[in-house]
Parts: C-alpha cells; sequence; structure tokens
C-alpha cells in the first residue's frame, strides 16, 4: 500500500463556523457581543457525528474599538475565548483564521483603508493583532489550537500582490507568533484563493491549506457574489470554461498539494463544499471524488459550512428531503457522506 502523501498534520475533518466571519450590518450593529455567540450545540453535534475541527473564519472589525485599529474590544475577543475552551471540551481543534485581515479580505462587503501586500503599516498592524492572539492563548497545546493567518489571498500579478508579497507578509505575521508562543502550530492559504500551493514558504516549517470548490461552476452554480448566474447548469462531469472536469481532472488539481505534503509540508483542505443552487445529486457525486481524493493523500478538510447553504443544518435546498434535528433541518445524505470520509 502507497505511504500517504500528507504525515505532518492529523487528517481533521469538520466545518467552518460562521459566528465572526464578516461584519453583516452596519458596524454599530455588527459589533454587537450577543450577535456573536457560538453555540455549544455545534460544538457537541460536530463531536458526536465522529468529526474532530472547527475552523472560524474571523473578521478583525469585530474586536477593534470603532476605527481604532490597535484599540481593542475585550467583549469580542471573548466570544473566541469561549469557542477555544468549547473545542477543548468536546475534543474539537480549533484553527483561528483572519477572513478579514487589516488590509485584505476576499469579502467584498467593505474597503480596507490600506493593502496588506503593499503597506508597511497593514503589516503591522496584522502582525500586532496576531500577537494579540499569540499571547492570549500561549500555552493551549497545538493539538488543540492552530492559528490560519489570512483567507485566500489572491493570485499572484505584477499590478497586485506579488509572490514576494505574499511570503514576506506570512513569515512576518509568523515570527511574531512564534515569538510570542514558539510551538503554536501556523497555517497559510494557498496563493490563488487558496488553490496554488506556496513552495516559496516550504522552510518556514508552517502548513498549507488548499480549497474543494472546483470546478465553481459545480460549486458556486448560481452564486450571486462569483457570477455564478452565468454559469451553465452542473452535471458531473462535466465541461466548463473550455476544460472537461470528471475525476481523473480532479486528480491532477490536487496532486500539486500532494507534491508538496511530500516535501513534508503539513496539508489541510480549509474550505469546500456546493452552494444550494447546485442539484443536490450532482454536488454529491462531485463531492464524493473530492472527499476520496483528499483521503487518499491523507489530507483532512473542513466543509464551508455547518448551519447554512453550504451546510448540512438549515441549508435551503429545495430538493432534500430534510429530517428534523432540533429544531433545524438535518441533510442526512450529506451529514452520511461526509461521516463516511
Amino acid at each position: 500500500m502507497n505511504q500517504p502523501a500528507q504525515t505532518v498534520l492529523p487528517r481533521w475533518r469538520g466545518f467552518n463556523l460562521m459566528e465572526m466571519f464578516s461584519l453583516g450590518g452596519p458596524l454599530s450593529t455588527a459589533t454587537d457581543p450577543s450577535r456573536r455567540d457560538f453555540r455549544e450545540d455545534d460544538f457537541r453535534w460536530i463531536s458526536d457525528w465522529g468529526f474532530d475541527f472547527v475552523r472560524l473564519p474571523l473578521c478583525y472589525l469585530l474586536w477593534i474599538e470603532g476605527n481604532d485599529i490597535y484599540r481593542l474590544y475585550e467583549p469580542m475577543l471573548e466570544k473566541v475565548d469561549r469557542a477555544v475552551e468549547l473545542g477543548q471540551k468536546y475534543r474539537v481543534h480549533v484553527c483561528l483564521n483572519f477572513h478579514r485581515a487589516p488590509g485584505y479580505s476576499v469579502n467584498r462587503e467593505r474597503e480596507e483603508p490600506f493593502d496588506l501586500w503593499k503597506d508597511p503599516a497593514a503589516q503591522e498592524a496584522f502582525c500586532f493583532h496576531w500577537a494579540v492572539f499569540a499571547r492570549r492563548y500561549r500555552g493551549i497545546p497545538a493539538s488543540q489550537l492552530s492559528f490560519k493567518l489570512v483567507n485566500e489571498p489572491p493570485a499572484p500579478s505584477t499590478l497586485g500582490m506579488t509572490v514576494a508579497d505574499y511570503v514576506r507578509v506570512h513569515r512576518a505575521a509568523a515570527a511574531v507568533i512564534r515569538a510570542e508562543d514558539p510551538d503554536r502550530l501556523i497555517l497559510a492559504d494557498g496563493l490563488a484563493w487558496g488553490n496554488q500551493p506556496c513552495l516559496e514558504l516550504a522552510d518556514l516549517h508552517i502548513a498549507q491549506s488548499c480549497r474543494a470548490y472546483a470546478p465553481m461552476s459545480i460549486s458556486h452554480y448560481q452564486a450571486p457574489w462569483v457570477g455564478g448566474e452565468e454559469y451553465p447548469a452542473p452535471a458531473w462531469p462535466m465541461s466548463f470554461q473550455g476544460e472537461h472536469w470528471d475525476r481523473a481532472r480532479l486528480e491532477r488539481h490536487y496532486q500539486p498539494w500532494a507534491d508538496l505534503a511530500r516535501q513534508g509540508v503539513g496539508v489541510h483542505c480549509g474550505e469546500g463544499g456546493a452552494w444550494k443552487r447546485t442539484p443536490h445529486r450532482v454536488f454529491l457525486a462531485w463531492f464524493r471524488d473530492v472527499l476520496e481524493i483528499l483521503q487518499s493523500h491523507n489530507i483532512g478538510w473542513a466543509l464551508w459550512n455547518f448551519r447554512g447553504t453550504f451546510g448540512v443544518l438549515d441549508s435551503e435546498r429545495t430538493d432534500v428531503a430534510y429530517e428534523d434535528w432540533h429544531g433545524h433541518r438535518l441533510d442526512r445524505q450529506l451529514l452520511t457522506l461526509l461521516q463516511e470520509h
């Protein structure tokens, strides 16, 4: 039997929890702590169903006072503390990720006042906030808590973020974290929105994170934030933008990540799934292939999301026979598929 490619990290399997991933409204109401509680039931059910990982996409604007990027709002940071404690209670690894970092977010709800990849002031703020988290959680074992530095950096270009920019920012943040907590496990999302490994970080001894959204015509069919209204009706296999996607094409898509893992770099898939408009049978057929390929390389994964339009609970799909689960609508077919992999 062939040795699996990825041997550095456990094959964590789980979900993204969304309580603090975006402002979701005016700043005055978005930062109301009463709206941002992570739910103990989520951790309990995730653990009871056999999973062991949650990723928390976080928006830094939620824990600063007004527009002062260096003035911290403690009640909101305590929400993150609570999630870390729940992870410990239910033996679920918690990964903290800046979905909106000072100077960058793939989420277009707000323009940042500076550029993480180009402006020293943004990089300084980015490192300041990661140092805060490193001090706050110093001593919690890496088996229980990890930091993923910034969600989905863009594709490198001569007009925007370059590979050198990406590497500089990640090296600086890793250095400040390790100065506070040398044993903290650190991950970096791959280039091009998590789709391309970065070999230039291989010597830094941090893990890297891929995505499970390819092809976008399946994962984001009719999703308005990516222009998915123009995508053709999904099938599996299918052709999209002049390329035929099938199991073999998926194998090629993930091969660079397996190659990176064989260099001794930890690899995990931080997000994956399909939005509610993708026909359920197509989603399940495609995602079974994705999960089988990741499993063959010993790469863990986290579904986007747990509760919501990509999730196992309350996904709002119109072609699912939902099961009642404590007042939620459970997609039992999807849950079973995930439990099998």
